[in-house]
């Protein structure tokens, strides 16, 4: 559908959730301000992923709804009130569709999902199962005409956050060494890896690569994260309690990042570290990394990869068998395939 760009003057953007889709789905907004050059261009998404969207140059502002705190109600009136002329909903739950429907945009853009469908007059075939999610994301832009001209994707880092890296690197004498970080989080169980495993890789990166260790933890993974530390026989250094733009600052600075399927895993590639990648119940083909160097590692021995069971009723053996030299392997290949030995970036 080619629409009359002559009329759009207001444009929003829809993603909630997680930080990792949310991330994912700003692969629109270039190619958005490219064909509306002069237009107000916003953002809507959750309070816990405000960061990866704040401060986005291409962006005129974003809007922040807290789902605790918030009703849908209000969220329904203060979008209604912007007058916006084009809204494209990317992620098709119940919420944002009513939200799509009720701004009273002239164009409305979405997915075919069940009845949310009948909220859009603009819809766009999902190939979510197919496609991965940074394909699934310009769909919608490519229902609509709107070329693609630019996908990179990018997390803005403030200078103070870069300052807060710097400070912190410098205080673990980690300037000028090779740094890799290790990621045992995710938001299912079920593509953790297992803290023990996390523990002796990180062993062998100081043995044989020469690696300092830094083990990355969000909010409830200070625990697990300690546990690494523990298990390890050389030293660890858990990351300081931080934001999602302080990580991503201390991410630039790091050499590498092993890690599940996870936000982080996104953040890392989105600002240039290699990444390796473990998956079992997702799909990396779907949902692995873009934009960074990486490796991606499964249990090859397991016939039901790609699952998407949130709890294993045979246990996990994707991630529970998964051996350490495997997952070394991978890091080994990335650092040989890249020439890496020491990666420090200031973000600014």
């Amino acid at each position: 559908m080619i629409l009359d760009q002559s009329l759009i003057k207001n444009i929003l953007v829809i993603k909630l959730r997680a930080i990792g889709d949310v991330l994912l789905s700003t692969v629109v907004l270039k190619s958005l301000r490219s064909a509306f050059p002069d237009a107000k261009l916003d953002f809507l998404t959750e309070r816990r992923s405000r960061e990866v969207v704040e401060g986005n140059p291409t962006l005129s502002s974003v809007i922040i709804f807290d789902a605790k705190n918030d009703n849908s109600i209000g969220l329904i009136l203060d979008v209604r009130r912007q007058q916006y002329d084009l809204v494209i909903d990317l992620f098709g739950n119940p919420r944002s569709a009513l939200v799509t429907l009720l701004s009273g945009a002239r164009y409305r853009v979405g997915y075919r999902f069940g009845w949310r469908k009948y909220c859009y007059n603009v819809v766009t075939e999902p190939r979510g199962d197919r496609v991965h999610n940074v394909d699934f994301n310009l769909d919608a832009l490519r229902r609509i005409d709107i070329p693609i001209t630019d996908t990179p994707l990018k997390f803005p880092v403030t200078p103070v956050a870069d300052g807060f890296a710097k400070e912190f690197f410098e205080g673990e004498k980690f300037v000028d060494k090779f740094v890799i970080a290790l990621n045992p989080g995710g938001g299912w169980l079920t593509k953790r890896w297992r803290g023990r495993h996390f523990a002796e890789l990180g062993d062998m990166l100081v043995e044989r690569l020469g690696a300092s260790i830094l083990v990355v933890w969000g909010p409830g993974e200070e625990m697990i994260a300690g546990e690494i530390r523990n298990l390890m026989r050389h030293p660890a250094v858990l990351i300081p309690p931080c934001n999602l733009k302080q990580l991503a600052a201390i991410l630039c600075r790091c050499g590498m990042l092993v890690t599940n399927d996870s936000g982080p895993m996104h953040i890392a590639a989105a600002v240039g570290t290699p990444v390796v990648a473990i998956f079992g119940p997702t799909n990396p083909a779907l949902q692995g990394p873009v934009g960074a160097p990486n490796e991606v590692i499964q249990n090859q021995n397991i016939l039901c990869l790609g699952c998407n069971f949130t709890t294993c009723p045979i246990g996990n053996p994707c991630m529970e068998e998964l051996p350490a030299e495997d997952v070394f392997a991978g890091a080994q290949r990335l650092v040989a395939r890249n020439s890496l030995a020491f990666h420090h970036e200031s973000a600014e």
